[in-house]
């Protein structure tokens, strides 16, 4: 179900407005065509490799991947790691170009309207930078003024988002430094968060993360759908994530998409074990015909 662009949430309003609504009405949030990416790399590092002229290699990354993602869904990307789920995220947020095919967000194009497209997005890595001596409040503050936000607002809608979050008074405060991985996670899916994105990017979101932790971010990530008018497009190789979190998953490996569909019809593809009702591992072996943890040996082999 779409949300509505007029809902909101005490203390951190993250609302389209009603011209940019306009905008983007009736459109995909997010269309990917025939998109491949290949890399240059050392003998060794990634499966899938194949000689260049001269003697080099090459790694196909991401090899003729169409997906579309309907506004107000949370997408998921399931697969092994170093599989071509971060080189994804990378070419839907600008970072990198296609070698092939076309990305649009909105209907722009993420290479020819790169300005457009940054305005709708964010993103939080796997690997999020920080300055690690200042505090959560100051490295937030910092981004939302990149953002032209003003600083009252900004600090109110920090707290609020934040304490949602789990961190305390004292750890918004405290240096970076001082937070374990887990929480700097959490800082930065706020810092995303403080931007509006109307498509948020989310590559492993809760790597790091103890199992409360997750899900605090999980049903932080269901409120940004349900409550602020988000699309969410998140990467993972959590088969109990993807399950309860995505409407729609797209299963990849070797950087192809094996299966797209929601987590029930996905299940519906094998059988369960014993009569039990099937996993999403289960549907990766059965369609790749290795486990996830094969995969990723074969990955980076």
């Amino acid at each position: 179900m779409q949300p509505s662009a007029d809902s909101t949430k005490p203390g951190y309003q993250a609302t389209v407005s009603s011209r940019l609504q306009a905008t983007l009405e009736g459109r995909h949030a997010l269309v990917v065509e025939g998109v491949s990416k290949v890399f240059a790399t050392r003998p060794g590092i990634v499966a899938r490799l194949r000689r260049l002229p001269g003697g080099g290699k090459r790694v196909v990354a991401v090899d003729d991947v169409s997906l579309v993602v309907e506004r107000g869904e949370i997408f998921g990307i399931l697969g092994p790691n170093g599989t071509g789920k971060s080189t994804l995220i990378r070419l839907m947020s600008t970072l990198l170009s296609p070698d092939a095919g076309h990305v649009r967000v909105f209907g722009y194009d993420v290479v020819q309207q790169e300005a457009e497209v940054k305005k709708l997005i964010n993103r939080v890595s796997v690997e999020a930078s920080f300055f690690k001596k200042l505090s959560p409040m100051e490295n937030l503050l910092f981004g939302a003024r990149l953002y032209g936000r003003d600083a009252d607002s900004s600090r109110r809608d920090i707290v609020a988002i934040l304490t949602r979050l789990g961190l305390d008074g004292r750890s918004i405060t405290s240096p970076m430094e001082d937070m374990s991985r887990g929480m700097q996670q959490k800082v930065a899916i706020a810092r995303a968060f403080l931007t509006a994105p109307v498509l948020l990017l989310l590559d492993e979101p809760t790597t790091g993360l103890d199992p409360h932790s997750k899900r605090e971010v999980q049903a932080f990530v269901r409120e940004i759908r349900d409550v602020h008018d988000a699309t969410v497009l998140l990467t993972t190789h959590d088969m109990q994530e993807a399950d309860a979190l995505c409407d729609r998953i797209a299963i990849v490996d070797s950087g192809r998409i094996v299966a797209l569909d929601t987590p029930a019809q996905l299940k519906k593809l094998v059988a369960g074990l014993e009569g039990a009702e099937p996993t999403l591992e289960e549907v990766f072996l059965q369609l790749t015909g290795k486990t996830i943890e094969e995969a990723e040996k074969e990955a980076v082999a």
